[in-house]
């Protein structure tokens, strides 16, 4: 190693040697990552025919590395992009709100209202609720909420949502809760989940009226270098355009029925106006007759967008 100025002069003498080593050397234990001013140190290294060379930590790293073959991206015998080598995306709509979204290493319910939604097939149910692992709640109206406690004491996972919430269904339901509130962010495995503002409104049904549920929220669900975002219920926001330069989700999942949420004019507006995305579900819709029957308004004014409609548990790759 270096020890003296003495050495570091003898060492750079050695440079332009430096190039033609390409053989197998014998050298310390390099760390992955070199803060910039140890990476760019001189390090005396000795070819095994002999003779001395001088390179940087950092250049010698790089030249050890392995290198990939060349080759088509994806065929057996070579490694496809990191893109093609991760986990496929998945979304299944579960009917109104409800929502399975499979990313990363996570499979998540959003809204899983299954008792009482007329959408939803009951004899699918188990289908549906395979391999969850965490539940997120938006706000607490019934078609969002319904049945919620009781499917996460027998999925035995935990439930993700806005603090009040998730704070009162902790001690009068005895389940597992995750209250945080909206910009902060948790992790669950390998996502990263946002909780984002949302105009709407957020009650449950009380012997002496509506119960104050905390706010309404929506959600940025980022894995796989991916992000989704997930509106809730809520109107077009002026706040959608901060969300966009934060997080430039690539996929939207709006509510779009129209009546108690965004309209499909609304909603392709928040899509091409303040957001970029390169897919567009839309959802809370088709339940009840004065929501939108069809997403054909949708699809005509986002030409150039990928909107989906999927049947109610039909899955489709992201």
């Amino acid at each position: 190693m270096l020890q003296t100025p003495a050495d570091l002069s003898s060492a750079l003498a050695f440079a332009p040697f430096a190039r033609a080593l390409r053989m197998s050397v014998l050298v310390m234990r390099i760390p992955r990552h070199i803060p910039l001013p140890f990476a760019r140190l001189p390090l005396i290294v000795a070819p095994p025919d002999g003779g001395l060379a001088a390179l940087s930590v950092g250049s010698l790293r790089r030249r050890l590395r392995p290198r990939r073959p060349i080759g088509k991206p994806g065929s057996g015998r070579y490694p496809a992009p990191d893109r093609q080598r991760e986990r496929e995306m998945k979304y299944t709509w579960l009917g109104h709100s409800a929502v399975r979204l499979e990313i990363a290493d996570q499979v998540l319910l959003i809204d899983p209202w299954e008792d009482g939604n007329p959408l939803f097939p009951a004899d699918r149910r188990d289908e549906a609720n395979a391999g969850v692992t965490a539940i997120l709640i938006t706000h607490g109206h019934f078609d969002h909420t319904g049945g919620v406690p009781a499917l996460a004491r027998e999925l035995n996972v935990p439930v993700y949502g806005i603090y009040d919430l998730m704070a009162w269904w902790g001690e009068a339901e005895g389940i597992e809760t995750v209250g945080f509130n909206k910009g902060g962010t948790v992790q669950i495995g390998e996502v990263a989940v946002t909780m984002v503002n949302a105009a709407h409104s957020s009650s449950m049904g009380g012997e002496a009226g509506p119960v104050y549920a905390g706010g309404e929220a929506g959600y940025m669900i980022a894995g796989e270098g991916r992000t989704v975002y997930v509106s809730g219920d809520t109107d077009v926001m002026a706040d959608m355009t901060v969300l966009q330069d934060l997080h430039t989700p690539e996929i939207g999942i709006l509510c779009a029925g129209g009546h108690f949420t965004m309209d499909m004019k609304r909603a392709a507006y928040a899509a091409s106006r303040l957001f970029s995305f390169k897919t567009v579900i839309p959802y809370h819709y088709k339940t009840f007759p004065m929501l939108a029957q069809d997403a054909g308004e949708l699809k005509s004014a986002l030409p150039g967008v990928r909107v989906l409609d999927p049947d109610v548990m039909e899955t489709i790759a992201l």
